[in-house]
C-alpha cells in the first residue's frame, strides 16, 4: 500500500509539474517562424499575468515592432496605437500607448537582461509598465534591476533576430514587422 501511495504521489507530481510548465510557455508567431517563450511567474507574477491575459485575448495579434535597435532589442506591445487592424492604429504614436488597465508596479529581480530575455517596456517611471515589452538581442546589463524581466526565448531566437531593424539611433521602424499571433501553448 505504501508503494502505491508513493507511486501515486510521484505520478501526480510529474503530471502537475508538466501542466505548470506548459502554462508558462507562450508561442509567438512571426512571419519568419515560431518562437517559444518561457515565462517566470515566480519572479514577476503581475507582469506574467497581464502578458498571458493580453496574449490569450488576442490583443497582441497584429501589433507592430515599433522600435527595433540592432544589437540591443525589439520592442512591441502597444495594443492601443500599434495594432494594424485597429481604427486607432497610428505608427507615429506606436510606443506611446498601453491599455485600458492600470499600469503595473515594478517587479525587479536578479534576472540579467541577456540575449532572449523578455522584459516590460516603460517610461522613466519604474511603475509605468502596461502592455509593451521587448526582447533583448544581446546582453544589456544597464537594464538589470531597472526593468521587470519576466520571460526568455527558449526556441526560435533566430526568428527574433530577423525582425526588421529600425533607425540606428532611435530604433523607429518604417513598415515594421508585426506579431502574427501570441498565445499560451
Amino acid at each position: 500500500m505504501k508503494k502505491f501511495i508513493y507511486l501515486f504521489i510521484l505520478l501526480f507530481s510529474l503530471i502537475n509539474t508538466h501542466l505548470i510548465a506548459k502554462e508558462n510557455i507562450m508561442i509567438l508567431k512571426l512571419k519568419y517562424g515560431e518562437v517559444q517563450i518561457e515565462l517566470y511567474p515566480e519572479k514577476a507574477p503581475n507582469h506574467v499575468k497581464r502578458f498571458i491575459e493580453f496574449a490569450d485575448q488576442g490583443k497582441y495579434d497584429n501589433v507592430v515592432f515599433h522600435r527595433v535597435i540592432d544589437g540591443f532589442m525589439a520592442q512591441t506591445g502597444d495594443v492601443k496605437f500599434g495594432n494594424t487592424n485597429s481604427p486607432d492604429f497610428n505608427l507615429s504614436l506606436a510606443g506611446t500607448g498601453g491599455s485600458e488597465l492600470p499600469n503595473l508596479k515594478a517587479e525587479f529581480s536578479e534576472i540579467a537582461h541577456t540575449r532572449g530575455i523578455l522584459s516590460a517596456a516603460r517610461s522613466a517611471d519604474p511603475d509605468s509598465a502596461n502592455s509593451q515589452f521587448f526582447i533583448c538581442f544581446e546582453s544589456a546589463p544597464h537594464l538589470d534591476r531597472q526593468y521587470s524581466a519576466f520571460g526568455k526565448v527558449i526556441k526560435g531566437m533566430e526568428f527574433v533576430d530577423m525582425i526588421k531593424k529600425g533607425d540606428p539611433s532611435s530604433g523607429s521602424v518604417a513598415n515594421p514587422d508585426k506579431i502574427i499571433s501570441l498565445r499560451s501553448k
